[in-house]
């Protein structure tokens, strides 16, 4: 393992040098060397230097998974440039907000999403450049007037640009995923760029793992947890363009991958998809996952015979973390090891298994300062009278193990309770027919509100809403109980299966909304 470089460009090189031909990247059918990498990037550098890209330069990318991403996102690092993973479901204003709000002069996006960029081409006054990735483009597509391609680009010489990195200056901006309002640029800087702390998470690892990830590049997850370890420990990668349920085990058995991350409903998603004699035949060891509910844990570990290990980090956490090695029950994240308290609204400590808000005692303003950028009333909320304010809600048991409940934004209130609506989901996804669901709150004629529930069903089977309001109060208090049930074929999400509240709580009861109250009275 590579020790010495301070730098992601010091490090692409070095582990060229040290590993060679030895793989970093499988993709579908191609598979690239560690020099590969570097001679790749090198070229990228180089051709987006020659369209002026420098120190405090921003790139926004706009492409799905592929090598060319990479190519792409590590030549910014080469440059002291900034880089701007964009989310490539956004559209619209949306779209328009990341990209101008980050100052991006350059603009790299893949074929499918021309047309969308177009329709919003005359609201980007500061984007000088757009170049197109045409390396996957279907039959027929013609390059914008005035765009250039990757390729011409990249036809520049493959030597390292050697440009000296500013430690001061911004190495990217990661967009939170905005699904309750705009998002916000979170800063990341040079001097952050924390080799050392992926290297002490690269030790959970084995010398022989292959790590994968289905997860998008413009997410943290996959971009710092799957990619930069993998870099950084110098194992192979596996790169998928998309999570698929139906194709996950194949892909993860093609490339004998021993570990991926899981987010969200992943986990639960793959236990609904239909039992094969082969589920345990697989190469994985470890599964690192966020959010896994405690009702699937150990039978997801049975059936695909792997290990969970549950953790909890935020790209806005200001590098706090908490992790469960299997020293907590299941369905817990662990202890942190930093100082910690869990407040409730009024400030005071939260009983074992009352719900409040994660805070964290600050033992460096300095290092655990979170910075959106252009935006210091959002950067000074986080740190108040000396507690970094997580904005998620957690719960104790009586040995201190934390427990994830919602993100604060995401509870709601109701008739005096407070409801999280992470815990009404995880009952609602116990029901043999539902694939998966959202809760939120919308308005109700008595103050407060009132419980509303998305369900998507499982392929081939139907959901009665009032059979699955019976199934509800049997399984949760009666005030979690939704008022309100919408079936649906999809839900809408962000790349990262985070779910869109925002879209669904603007929609609110629409015609064909099932009410309990009126099936009540």
């Amino acid at each position: 393992m590579n020790q010495s470089a301070t730098t992601v460009s010091e490090l692409l090189a070095e582990q060229a040098e040290e590993l060679g031909e030895e793989p970093f990247l499988y993709f579908e059918d191609r598979v690239l060397s560690y020099a590969d990498l570097n001679r790749e990037v090198n070229k990228a550098a180089n051709g987006l230097a020659a369209l002026g890209v420098k120190e405090g330069v921003g790139v926004s990318i706009m492409m799905p998974n592929s090598p060319e991403w990479l190519f792409v996102y590590f030549a910014t690092q080469k440059l002291c440039a900034y880089a701007v993973p964009v989310n490539v479901g956004l559209k619209g204003d949306g779209l328009r907000h990341v990209i101008d709000h980050s100052d991006s002069s350059v603009l790299l996006c893949d074929p499918s999403y021309s047309e969308t960029i177009q329709a919003i081409r005359g609201e980007l006054p500061k984007v000088k450049e757009i170049v197109v990735d045409t390396t996957y483009a279907p039959d027929g597509f013609e390059v914008p007037d005035q765009w250039k391609t990757l390729a011409e680009v990249m036809d520049a010489p493959d030597v390292d640009p050697e440009v000296e990195i500013n430690q001061d200056a911004m190495s990217s901006l990661l967009y939170t995923s905005g699904t309750t309002g705009l998002p916000k640029g979170v800063v990341n800087r040079y001097s952050n760029t924390n080799l050392m702390g992926i290297r002490m998470l690269g030790s959970m690892l084995q010398p022989d793992d292959i790590l994968y990830t289905c997860l998008p590049l413009f997410h943290a997850n996959a971009l710092f947890l799957t990619t930069l370890r993998a870099l950084v420990i110098g194992r192979p990668m596996a790169l998928s363009r998309r999570f698929s349920a139906s194709r996950f085990w194949d892909e993860i058995r093609k490339y004998g991958a021993t570990t991926f991350n899981a987010l969200g409903a992943m986990i639960p998603i793959l236990m609904k998809q239909p039992e094969r004699s082969d589920d345990k035949d697989n190469p994985v060891r470890v599964v690192f996952s966020a959010a896994c509910p405690a009702s699937v844990w150990a039978e997801f570990e049975e059936r695909f015979a792997v290990r969970i290990v549950e953790g909890y980090a935020a790209v806005d956490g200001g590098g706090y973390s908490v992790i469960n090695m299997g020293n907590a029950p299941k369905g817990s994240i662990g202890k942190p090891m930093n100082p910690f308290k869990v407040a409730t609204d009024d400030g005071d400590d939260a009983a074992p298994g009352e719900p409040g808000e994660l805070l964290f005692k600050v033992d460096d303003a300095k290092l655990r300062k979170v910075e959106y950028y252009k935006n210091e009333e959002a950067s000074n909320d986080k740190i108040k009278d000396g507690w970094f304010y997580t904005g998620d809600l957690v719960k104790t048991d009586e040995d201190g193990n934390l427990y994830f409940v919602d993100r604060k934004t995401d509870s709601l209130r109701r008739r005096g309770e407070n409801i999280s609506s992470w815990e009404v989901e995880r009952e609602i996804n116990k029901h043999p027919d539902v694939l998966e669901s959202a809760v939120f709150g919308v308005p109700s004629e008595l103050g407060e509100a009132d419980v509303m529930a998305v369900v998507v069903p499982q392929e081939g089977a139907t959901i009665d809403p009032e059979e699955l309001a019976s199934f509800c109060e049997e399984h949760m208090a009666a005030f979690m109980v939704p008022r309100y049930i919408s079936v649906r074929h999809e839900i809408p999400k962000t790349e990262t299966h985070r779910v869109q509240k925002g879209v669904l709580k603007r929609e609110g009861v629409t015609s064909d909304t099932w009410d309990r109250e009126a099936v009540k009275t």
